[in-house]
């Protein structure tokens, strides 16, 4: 008995002596933002101040939320969507930042990704829970009216000179396949501003965010959903300090008389993309890059999205993309990053160089 009690203590006093530190406990806030659940999780020694920060971050968040909701008559996005074509001044610079990133994205995917395609997302319904498929003529008119280019985005010239925004008077956008990205990079950043060197940020939707490693030095493992059994993932992604996103036809959809259609809407027809594609996932150390690429590659296609990336790498991403038949691709860069998960083994992958 005195034996295991002085190897208890023994173990104890070796757990004070200085290099001799336990791995800090995780601190975890959850909180409602931007139409989902997020979660963001730090490890930190500080406990009190870490959750208290990841409080702070919450709250920023949902002020960000505030300006960019098309539903909220208060918020910035609102009032441009409602102005009649009359300039809007932008709120702040955060909001300008990610108005111009936005539009940056739309030009380089050629309007693949395209925020001003909000009114067909309204059309079929995807706003509210009434669904509906809109008419042959219907869509010819909505498409019509979704072109990025017509975003007119004054420059920003300081607070006393903030930029403007405006759009012709029956369009509207929509900053939501971006907002989380550019959310995840922001708060990122203040994670690491702040000297938190591990940390994980949960956006919901498939938007996370690794700040570092986990506290052993080991990468964060993410699953990748399987867009056939939405329950289960089918591979597993190593981050550090890295970012990721998915687009899937399985996250919002709804079925009539036999036909599934999703909310991921090609600019083109103001329709459902038809692509060959049902999941996208991007990895790419800007969350934004993820978030907006996931959904313009998948309205690209297999073919025309490993183009693209191909074409772009300053961009600095690299893609897994599911086929409707199931088959599974990943571009060159993930090699060593992507693993198949457990039951998944004898899924055949393809690899593009």
């Amino acid at each position: 008995m005195k034996k295991r009690l002085l190897c208890a203590l023994l173990a104890l006093s070796l757990l004070t002596l200085p290099g001799c530190k336990r791995d800090p406990e995780p601190v975890e806030v959850t909180a409602f933002a931007m139409d989902t659940v997020i979660q963001l999780t730090a490890y930190d020694g500080n406990t009190g101040g870490t959750r208290a920060f990841l409080g702070e971050l919450t709250a920023r968040l949902a002020e960000l939320d505030s300006q960019l909701s098309a539903t909220r008559e208060d918020s910035f996005v609102y009032a441009v969507n409602h102005a009649g074509g009359e300039w809007v001044e932008v709120p702040d610079s955060t909001v300008f930042a990610l108005l111009h990133d936005a539009l940056s994205l739309c030009e380089t995917t050629g309007g693949a990704l395209d925020i001003t395609a909000y009114p067909a997302v309204k059309a079929w319904g995807f706003t509210g829970e009434e669904h509906r498929v809109p008419s042959p003529a219907e869509l010819e008119t909505l498409a019509e009216k979704i072109d990025y280019t017509a975003v007119a985005l004054s420059d920003w010239a300081g607070e006393r000179h903030r930029g403007g925004a405006a759009l012709p008077q029956g369009m509207e956008m929509d900053l939501g396949a971006v907002a989380k990205g550019f959310a995840g990079d922001l708060l990122a950043g203040e994670v690491r501003d702040v000297g938190i060197t591990s940390a994980l940020l949960d956006l919901g939707q498939s938007t996370i965010v690794a700040v570092g490693s986990k506290p052993q030095g080991t990468p964060w493992r993410i699953g990748v959903v399987d867009p056939a059994r939405p329950g289960s993932y089918f591979a597993v992604v190593e981050l550090e300090d890295c970012a990721m996103g998915t687009s899937g036809g399985y996250q919002r959809y709804f079925e009539q008389d036999g036909i599934t259609y999703w909310h991921i809407l090609d600019p083109d027809t103001a329709a459902p993309a038809r692509s060959g594609l049902v999941s996208v996932t991007v990895v790419s150390p800007c969350a934004l890059t993820c978030d907006g690429l996931s959904t313009a590659l998948f309205v690209m296609g297999l073919e025309d999205g490993a183009q693209f990336w191909q074409d772009h790498p300053e961009l600095d991403f690299e893609v897994i993309f599911v086929t409707e038949t199931g088959e599974i691709y990943r571009t060159a860069g993930l090699e060593g990053r992507f693993s198949l998960a457990e039951g998944y083994e004898d899924r055949e992958v393809k690899v593009l160089e």
